[in-house]
């Protein structure tokens, strides 16, 4: 009888789950399955625009445009070994800076609510919207270069540079200070939305877990080690995948800018296309791996 039960709750989160994620599945197989398929054709192909009845032909050239990628093109190598070293240090980064911050916020103190806000601010400010409005306006580009020219003012980040820039420190030095005060800015940025998933990880732990813990005469540390982290290791999953997905698609990817430019300006739509599979298949497969491994630890509790 009560596995009976057991099994018709699981049937019924199963039916919730598959209820919240119905729209996208509806809306993915109505807009995207097709792009898809065009698009995979298209990356085996040679596209020819304007011809025969005004559209596009595509003429089958297998391997070419993925050879062309690897062996012809003089960027695309070292764009995608440059976006994979940077995810190495980016994605762990990211997830440490984020799970320590849930951390403080999921703690008890006055104006809470407020720092939480504070610190998911900066997810809103980076959204396409503003971002676009930030690079494409030029009244505001405008009023910013006169009012540093009237008023000699100028960033922390460019005042920090001319001051490092005029020190006896090696160039070498320099461009790691440099790379690392920009990494900061990045890892802040794209932290919001891993904060709010972990905090929502952390306030499913039940207290009595560690009421029990301290009546045992475990200390914050080692809770933190056998309750905290097991607790929330399928959270960590969830996040790393978000992370490793958010880093490959961000607006400031040499890669992504490669391929649009090569669509867009070009209009090498084949090419262009074989370039986004070629990085599609690479994310998926860093994804699985690093899921495979991260599996093996993860607890999760029922």
């Amino acid at each position: 009888m009560a596995k009976k039960k057991h099994k018709d709750l699981r049937k019924r989160k199963a039916i919730t789950g598959y209820l919240y994620i119905a729209p996208f599945i509806i809306g993915f197989l109505a807009f995207m399955v097709l792009p898809l398929i065009e698009s995979f054709r298209m990356s085996f192909s040679n596209v020819l625009i304007g011809s025969g009845s005004g559209g596009f032909v595509m003429e089958f050239v297998g391997l070419a445009n993925i050879k062309k990628a690897f062996l012809v093109d003089p960027e695309f190598n070292r764009f995608l070994t440059d976006e994979l070293s940077k995810m190495v240090i980016h994605v762990p980064t990211t997830l440490i800076v984020s799970f320590f911050m849930a951390l403080l916020l999921n703690q008890s103190f006055k104006g809470r609510g407020m720092v939480r806000a504070i610190f998911f601010l900066p997810v809103i400010l980076s959204s396409g919207v503003l971002v676009g409005l930030e690079f494409d306006n030029s009244l505001l580009a405008g009023m910013q270069d006169y009012i540093k020219a009237n008023t000699n003012t100028a960033s922390i980040t460019t005042v920090l540079r001319e001051i490092l820039s005029n020190s006896n420190f090696g160039t070498r030095f320099l461009k790691v200070v440099f790379e690392i005060v920009d990494g900061v800015y990045d890892v802040v940025i794209a932290s919001g939305i891993q904060i709010i998933i972990f905090l929502s990880g952390l306030q499913t732990i039940s207290k009595s877990m560690y009421e029990a813990a301290t009546i045992e005469g475990c200390t914050h540390w080692e809770s933190f080690w056998k309750i905290t982290l097991p607790m929330v290791s399928s959270v960590i999953l969830v996040n790393m995948i978000y992370t490793i997905i958010d880093f490959f698609m961000r607006t400031d990817s040499e890669m992504m800018d490669k391929i649009s430019s090569t669509m867009i300006a070009k209009m090498d739509y084949g090419f262009s296309s074989a370039m986004a599979w070629i990085y599609f298949v690479a994310v998926i497969l860093i994804i699985a791996v690093f899921s495979a491994i991260i599996s093996k630890w993860v607890y999760y509790y029922e």
